[in-house]
């Protein structure tokens, strides 16, 4: 628990420190010109859609342009490095997420630490997984399904869209608490894994909401259960993994991190603008479409939750022996 108050502190301490740095205006004029918000993934993913919809609406209350600067590459590595190197001034901004969170202890050479070179403003969405099977597979319940692994133990093909990424590290968390033994094929991205669980090739996807939904409901694929602590209002009715496997909860968060020494006022700034869009019913509405439910809360309380998150997924990162670099 120590460990995790000093990494918190240390995400936290671009939040401390004076707003009076020579130069910087102060932040009842800021912003005065457009503000960048960094993406660390290609154009048209949740990530993107995302801070293009928190770029949407800040622009409307501050009254200046927010403006996307997709750097992807290395799990949004690149982009974060970009931001962690920036003139730390509020003009140059981060969609950060629990990509981030994994990244620092996936990746074994990095040009930052994450805990220490930003700092958070402002938490935005959570995005449930959606534990998804083939229709042929022999089950239609999570315990089923367990039983069914237990029985067939390195026989069941478990895909993910990448080595590292959540919806591999989804399904390494699900076999450690569940103790089942399945086979890790890893895909690049969504639509080739997708595309093997349709043709049956593999068995079990831990995939984003968003993506595997319309599969869902055509039928193509069978839900088993959502990976978030809480059911999906996207899908009321189908149960979490958490209510089979006691304290199984994995879902991604995205926000807005800016680099460590951003003044304290502009931070703050931010960050109320910020929960009166996650207020805002076409944002909520918008962020539904995504699979998404706001998670509006303070700067120090997101760094609380980047903190923990790096904790946890350090230890699946370890016990999968998954590795980046």
């Amino acid at each position: 628990m120590r460990a995790m108050a000093r990494a918190a502190g240390m995400l936290a301490v671009g939040l401390t420190l004076s707003a009076t740095v020579p130069g910087l205006a102060p932040a009842a004029d800021y912003p005065v010109k457009p503000v960048r918000i960094v993406v660390g993934f290609p154009p048209g993913g949740s990530v993107d859609i995302t801070a293009r919809l928190v770029g949407q609406f800040l622009a409307e209350r501050l009254g200046q342009q927010f403006i996307v600067d997709n750097r992807p590459g290395a799990g949004s590595n690149i982009g974060t490095e970009a931001v962690v190197n920036a003139p730390a001034d509020g003009y140059t901004l981060l969609l950060c997420g629990s990509f981030n969170a994994i990244s620092a202890s996936l990746y074994s050479k990095l040009g930052f630490v994450f805990l220490r070179d930003i700092a958070a403003v402002a938490p935005v969405a959570r995005a449930p997984n959606i534990m998804v099977v083939n229709p042929s597979v022999k089950a239609t319940t999570v315990p089923e399904f367990i039983a069914l692994a237990k029985a067939n133990p390195g026989r069941i093909n478990m895909a993910s869209t990448g080595n590292g990424t959540t919806t591999h590290l989804s399904g390494e968390l699900f076999k450690a608490m569940a103790g089942v033994d399945m086979v890790h094929v890893p895909y690049r991205g969504n639509a080739p894994a997708l595309t093997d669980l349709m043709g049956g090739q593999v068995q079990v996807l831990f995939d984003s909401l968003s993506t595997s939904l319309e599969h869902v409901k055509a039928g193509r694929l069978r839900a088993l259960a959502v990976t978030s602590a809480a059911r999906s209002p996207v899908l009321p009715d189908l149960p979490t993994v958490g209510d089979f496997v006691p304290g199984y909860e994995a879902s991604a968060f995205f926000g807005v991190c800016a680099p460590a020494a951003t003044p304290r006022d502009i931070v703050e700034k931010l960050n109320r603008a910020i929960n009166v869009t996650l207020a805002d019913p076409r944002m909520l509405a918008r962020l539904a479409d995504l699979g998404s439910v706001a998670i509006p809360d303070t700067p120090t309380a997101f760094a609380r939750l980047f903190a923990d998150e790096t904790d946890k997924w350090a230890k699946v990162v370890k016990l999968s022996g998954a590795k980046a670099d």
